[in-house]
Formats: C-alpha cells, sequence, structure tokens
C-alpha cells in the first residue's frame, strides 16, 4: 500500500473556513422579470423538486422537528461525489465515492428518513455529538470547586452529551458561497444537560475537488465548561451491499492507547500498543484479533493516542477495503481517536435495504480523551474558557487503489 498522498496532501495548507460563511441562495427575481398569468389561471402549487441553493449545494425539506422544518443538503463536488447532511443533528447522512472501476456508492451507514435519525435506536449515525464526546465516568465532573451532576444515560455514566445531546437538536445550515459547503451553528444554553455556560457552536462541512470531505468543528463558551465534540460516521468502504468490515485493513498511527474498564471508561494510564491486540502500527485486517478483544459485546471501542503533538494536523488512520479498492486516509488535529467496529449492532435496525449488523461498519471518532475532565493530566485539555476557541478538524480524503 502507498502511504504517500497522505504525507503529500498534509503539506497542503489547510482550507479553513469559518471566515467565509456568509453564503447566501441565488437573489430571486424581481416581480418586472415574472410574466403575468392570465386572470383564469388556478394558483401554481409549489414546486416539489429541490430549491437550488448554488452549483454545488441543493436542499431539500425532510421533514419537522419539533414543529420546526428539517432540511437535507447535497454536496456535490466536480469528481461527482456526493455528501448528503441535514440540520439535524448537523449530521452527514450519506457519502458517494467510486471504487476502482468509478463505480459509486454509499460509503456510510444511517437511515433513509429523518424518524429513523430520531428514533431511540440511533446508535449516532452520522451525528455530531457534544457537548462532550464519549462517556464521563459516574455522570459526574468538578470544575472549579464546584460539582456538576450530568444525565446518566450509559448505565451509571454519560455519554456523548446526554439524553438530549447536540445530535438530537436542530442546527441553524447556511451554506458557504462558492464551495461545496455547509456551515451550521447552534447555541447550547447554560445549563443544558448539567454543563455550565452557553456554548456557541459551529460545524462545517466541506467537499473539496481533491475528494476531501472535511469536518470543522469550532465552540466558544461564557463560562468554563468542557467541550469535546466528536464527528460520528459509521463507515463501510465496500459500499451499500456490504454486511462486514472485517476484512478491511486498517493501519492507526498509534503507539499507545488508553485502556477501559467493564464500562469501557478510561483507568487513566497510557500503555503501548505493541504486542497487543490494539497494535495497528502497520496495516492489519480488522477482523484478525477482533473476537480476542475483551468487551460485552466483543469489540473494539477504545481510545487511542494519536502519534505527534495535539493541536496540529497530522495523520490518524488510513483504512482500505480490498474488495472495491476504496481508501479513506483520515487526518485530526485532537489527541485521541476512538476506534469502534459497531459492536453494539444487533440487527433490530434497518435503512436502505440492509439490517445494522454487528461488526457492518466501523467509527473512527477524532476527540480528546474519553472522561478527561475527570482524569489529573487531562482535564485542562478539555476546559474550553471565556476567549479561547475549540478547534476541531478532520479531514477524510477518498482515494482508490
Amino acid at each position: 500500500m502507498r502511504w504517500s498522498t497522505l504525507t503529500k496532501s498534509l503539506a497542503l495548507p489547510l482550507l479553513l473556513v469559518i471566515t467565509a460563511c456568509g453564503g447566501s441562495a441565488e437573489p430571486a427575481a424581481s416581480q418586472a422579470d415574472v410574466p403575468k398569468a392570465p386572470v383564469t389561471a388556478a394558483p401554481q402549487a409549489a414546486s416539489p423538486t429541490p430549491i437550488q441553493v448554488n452549483t454545488m449545494i441543493e436542499t431539500s425539506p425532510w421533514g419537522e422537528h419539533d414543529g420546526n422544518p428539517v432540511h437535507l443538503y447535497t454536496l456535490t463536488n466536480k469528481n461527482g461525489l456526493v455528501a448528503k447532511v441535514t440540520d439535524y443533528g448537523a449530521t452527514l447522512v450519506e457519502l458517494h465515492t467510486p471504487d476502482r472501476d468509478g463505480k459509486l456508492s454509499d460509503v456510510t451507514r444511517g437511515f433513509g428518513d429523518l424518524a429513523g435519525y430520531r428514533s431511540k435506536g440511533n446508535p449516532y449515525f452520522g451525528a455530531t455529538v457534544g457537548r462532550v464526546a464519549n462517556r464521563i465516568r459516574n455522570a459526574t465532573f468538578t470544575l472549579d470547586g464546584k460539582v456538576h451532576k450530568l444525565a446518566a444515560n450509559n448505565g451509571p455514566h454519560h455519554l456523548h452529551g446526554g439524553n438530549v445531546g447536540w445530535d438530537k437538536v436542530l442546527w441553524k445550515a447556511e451554506p458557504v458561497a462558492g464551495q461545496a459547503a455547509l456551515r451550521l451553528t447552534y447555541t447550547s444554553k447554560d445549563g443544558d444537560e448539567g454543563y455550565t455556560g452557553t456554548v456557541q457552536a459551529v460545524v462545517i462541512y466541506t467537499l473539496t475537488d481533491a475528494n476531501e470531505l472535511k469536518v470543522e468543528m469550532q465552540a466558544e463558551t461564557d463560562k468554563a465548561t468542557p467541550v469535546n465534540m466528536a464527528h460520528h460516521t459509521y463507515w463501510n468502504l465496500a459500499g451499500n451491499e456490504s454486511t462486514s468490515i472485517q476484512e478491511h485493513v486498517i493501519q492507526l498511527f498509534a503507539a499507545k492507547f488508553t485502556p477501559g474498564d467493564k464500562d469501557l471508561v478510561p483507568t487513566g494510564e497510557e500503555k503501548s500498543v505493541k504486542g497487543t491486540v490494539f497494535d495497528f502500527t502497520q496495516p492489519k485486517v480488522v477482523g484478525k484479533d477482533l473476537k480476542k478483544v475483551s468487551g460485552t459485546p466483543i469489540g473494539y471501542d477504545h481510545n487511542f493516542v494519536i502519534d505527534g503533538a495535539a493541536n496540529t494536523l497530522r495523520p490518524f488512520a488510513v483504512l482500505e477495503d480490498p474488495s472495491s479498492g476504496r481508501v479513506m486516509e483520515l487526518s485530526s488535529n485532537q489527541a485521541g481517536l476512538q476506534f469502534y467496529t459497531g459492536n453494539f449492532m444487533d440487527g433490530s435496525t434497518e435503512a436502505r435495504g440492509q439490517k445494522h449488523l454487528q461488526y457492518s461498519a466501523l467509527c473512527l471518532e477524532s476527540q480528546m480523551y474519553p472522561d478527561a475532565i475527570n482524569v489529573k493530566g487531562w482535564t485542562d485539555r478539555v476546559v474550553l474558557k471565556p476567549g479561547a476557541k475549540y478547534s476541531h478538524v478532520m479531514v477524510h480524503k477518498f482515494s482508490t487503489k
């Protein structure tokens, strides 16, 4: 496998689009430009076809949430790659990329309609999770001498922002002018799910002509609060018809991982992966050691300590599906990566003609370490203070082999 493409792509300057988010729809025609219909003509019904936002984005109605309209945005680059994003949960719904023969297929798992994403059975498909992703032990943390009690929605622990995390709210969406990019914003109020401070959050999805999906997450607060956002897409590079990721080949640029207890909450240690089932420092078939990993259910659901300095964009992972030739190279600026093999999916939900079976998709979630707020030495890296900006970048680069 050639890994040189990742190094070259990271040598390019990172495109930050936060400051270029004033995109708008094409101006409507003036009244003088619209031909007058005869007096006897019946009123014309609104067109059910998608509304053209710009040459690279279309928007379509996609149902309602709490009485407010939800939309589906379709982003297309010049090479024909297609990403679909909804403002419900700032969620990536689909991503179509070509195989080695040029055939496009959706390489994500999810639902075919809004109802699925709003259902209790949704395992965070494609979602933006926050205010704090992953687990917080005993749903409690202490900050500035004050104890904060959060929702215990994962046994005794807090998971992915609580009962109504950022994956379950409606974001405000605005296309970015001149790009296949969508900017989404959300205000999380003081006291939301037990967290202190009002947080202004931003997510930008950009589909570049270099066949990259960039996910940029930023946040600001008026009071000190933990913030650790994550993007939660389930990947299967073999496409729509595949039912397993066990034949995928993965490399993680991580010499260490953070072991967890029986509830998958890190113990606060950092251990070498050498000689363990967690060693992915060289390309390895996902299923090779999968059944050797302890846990109930069995499988990977662990945080890896990514090599290199945090807050710098660097290689995180390379994922390849030999059957289709698709390759995804992931880079980010975070400290850790949660590698999850879909252990909890049991076939009880389905969409797009596929049951969501165990090991049928995997997640690669860049993040700060889980439960960092409660671990000495990690805490300061996850606390956002007034005047500071949280910045999290992920770049998924797609190619074929």
